[in-house]
């Protein structure tokens, strides 16, 4: 059975994301694992002092932990298993050990954490986990509610196509949903545009022929404002991406210059490593 492993520090944010995983779990009948990590807080004195007991600190997880299984239990009902687990360390650390040992089909996660740096686009955790962990992990918007994920986008630049895309990944995550694919690729007067850019772009279309996926050609200066109202106008309900190859999950999150507004704040974004 399929895992999704949801981290969570009970935060507004988080709790979000959790919801979302949920109504994501329900859909591909997977299980759903609960994370939470902790830390001892220590004061930063010429003497580093615990402010708080080990002990103290653990309960308190748990608790908490209890309360957001239980909450998750009765929204679920029985058609879905929740467990969930508390670990005393560091969130990444202790989030890719768990994610070796379940091989999660999907981690799902918020955009911010509760330490309320709001001129962060992205919680520190969140950025740390998509660069280290090697598994699928789903970045969840505030605010976004689950629906059915009826059109996928997958943002490439047609270099390196046979290396760099994980092909086998994308055609099992779009057969699950039965999902329309668009292959998305961002230019400007031909500045991306290579000699072997033809032969990359007809090798793509050979792996992922068995989709029989649409290619959409975006004409844009910036690839990921490009990629972001394309999104937007075609209603895609995720954009898959390679973390190493792509700055969208920067685009697709930053704020606006003119509101006090997350960006289209309605797309999650799956990050794919090579």
């Amino acid at each position: 059975m399929k895992t999704i492993v949801v981290p969570i520090d009970f935060s507004d944010i988080s709790n979000n994301a959790m919801e979302y995983a949920i109504g994501f779990a329900q859909n591909t009948g997977s299980t759903i694992l609960l994370f939470h990590a902790y830390q001892v807080p220590v004061s930063m004195t010429d003497v580093p002092i615990v402010l708080v007991s080990v002990e103290d600190l653990q309960k308190n997880a748990e608790n908490k932990m209890a309360e957001v299984k239980r909450f998750v239990e009765e929204k679920t009902g029985k058609g879905t298993k929740i467990y969930a687990e508390t670990k005393l360390g560091d969130t990444v650390d202790e989030l890719e050990n768990i994610c070796s040992h379940v091989k999660p089909f999907a981690v799902v996660m918020g955009t911010k954490g509760a330490t309320g740096l709001e001129r962060v686009i992205f919680g520190s955790t969140t950025l740390t986990t998509i660069k280290h962990l090697t598994w699928p992990v789903i970045v969840v918007p505030p605010g976004k509610k689950y629906s059915a994920i009826k059109k996928i986008g997958f943002a490439c630049d047609f270099r390196e196509v046979v290396r760099t895309t994980p092909t086998h990944f994308i055609k099992d995550f779009v057969t699950e949903f039965n999902a329309e694919l668009h292959v998305l690729n961002v230019d400007y007067r031909n500045l991306h545009f290579k000699r072997d850019t033809p032969e990359e772009s007809a090798l793509l279309h050979t792996m992922l022929e068995d989709l029989s996926p649409s290619y959409d050609f975006i004409e844009d200066e910036n690839i990921e404002a490009g990629i972001e109202k394309f999104a937007e106008k075609n209603n895609l309900d995720l954009v898959i991406t390679i973390p190493k190859k792509h700055k969208l999950l920067e685009g697709l999150f930053r704020k606006s210059h003119t509101k006090d507004l997350l960006f289209h704040s309605h797309i999650p974004i799956m990050c794919v490593h090579e």
